[in-house]
């Protein structure tokens, strides 16, 4: 694979919104999330299950159904172009070409019925216009270029015959192979052992660092977002609630559901009678998301205004987002917050 040099502004998302529209009501989803990438940049996005991660993500790439899926407001602009107006016929030139995904389970990912081969092969026809052979002979390259064993033998096999590292490993060919703008990484770690999963970022870094191509981490696992990610949105319950270059967001975090979650990880440091500090509750139903700050149920600091007043997403320092009324006072710090009577 050559190297390709690409700059400038890749995408930005305004204010977007998607909405499901369901007999029990209308699950707000995606509400109103905002972010930008650049050339180049890796972007974190992390959360709970059921926070708007891989929804927000599917929007972009124009993948829900509609109905019942709605969107209610905002954009997503690429390079300057709004894909949130374009056909399915232009979106189909710009899937898999300029804006490429890896889902969350290569198994159902993967048509069972057609060799891998194939499935890497075809992008490669339809974007690129290479011959049969010459795609084939490229699937054979990207499955060497992804660690693939015999690759040459390998390219002919079924998605079954792959293990779940082979079969993820796979997909990335698959995703890089028209040499994507976005690569959008939707929990490409989930149910891999430790070693296969340094392996994977470890490639999608190697990849992008000769692309110069934007990646979106969607992830629960925040190790592995603070060896890759430039800057990193934390969202809850459909919404952003914090933003920030990694360094702000991981070592001088604002919001009380971010400290949660970093409470709730492991230390190197910790003592072996140490206790993690879990988030108490659950993440809130997105059909009746609680009125002010949808946090307030779960934040150990609420008070009464978080309960009324819904926070608005601010700059609190330089370039570092939050969505939270006490954010940026003194007195109210990760530095001064406890957790089950263990300094934070």
């Amino acid at each position: 694979m050559t190297n390709i040099e690409k700059t400038g502004r890749l995408l930005d998302v305004v204010d977007l919104k998607m909405y499901f529209h369901t007999r029990d009501g209308v699950v707000k989803a995606v509400d109103g999330v905002s972010y930008t990438l650049d050339c180049g940049e890796t972007l974190g996005v992390v959360g709970e299950s059921g926070s708007g991660k891989s929804v927000t993500a599917l929007t972009i790439m124009g993948l829900i159904p509609m109905p019942p899926g709605k969107i209610e407001g905002g954009d997503a602009l690429f390079r300057g172009e709004s894909l949130l107006n374009k056909s399915e016929e232009e979106l189909r030139k710009i899937r898999g070409n300029n804006i490429a995904m890896i889902f969350q389970d290569p198994m159902t990912s993967l048509n069972p019925v057609y060799r891998v081969g194939r499935q890497i092969a075809e992008p490669l026809t339809l974007h690129k216009g290479l011959s049969k052979r010459e795609a084939w002979d490229r699937a054979v390259e990207l499955l060497d270029l992804v660690g693939i064993p015999n690759p040459e033998k390998r390219v002919k096999d079924y998605p079954h015959q792959f293990s779940g590292g082979m079969r993820q490993r796979a997909m990335i060919a698959m995703a890089l192979s028209c040499d994507p703008d976005i690569l959008i990484a939707d929990e490409p770690t989930t149910a891999l052992d430790v070693t296969i999963q340094a392996q994977i970022v470890e490639l999608m870094e190697e990849l992008q660092s000769r692309t110069s191509a934007g990646l979106i981490m969607i992830t629960h696992d925040l190790g592995v977002v603070a060896d890759v990610a430039d800057n990193v949105l934390v969202m809850y319950a459909g919404r952003p609630v914090e933003y920030g270059d990694v360094d702000s967001v991981y070592y001088q975090p604002l919001h009380p559901y971010t400290w949660g979650l970093m409470d709730s990880l492991p230390r190197h440091d910790m003592t072996e009678k140490g206790e993690l500090c879990p988030i108490k509750g659950q993440p809130p139903s997105l059909i009746y998301v609680p009125t002010g700050c949808a946090f307030h149920p779960r934040c150990p600091y609420a008070q009464d205004i978080c309960r009324t007043d819904e926070p608005e997403f601010k700059v609190v320092t330089n370039g570092h987002w939050a969505a939270c009324h006490f954010s940026g006072q003194p007195d109210f710090t990760r530095a001064n917050a406890a957790c089950a009577g263990v300094s934070a």
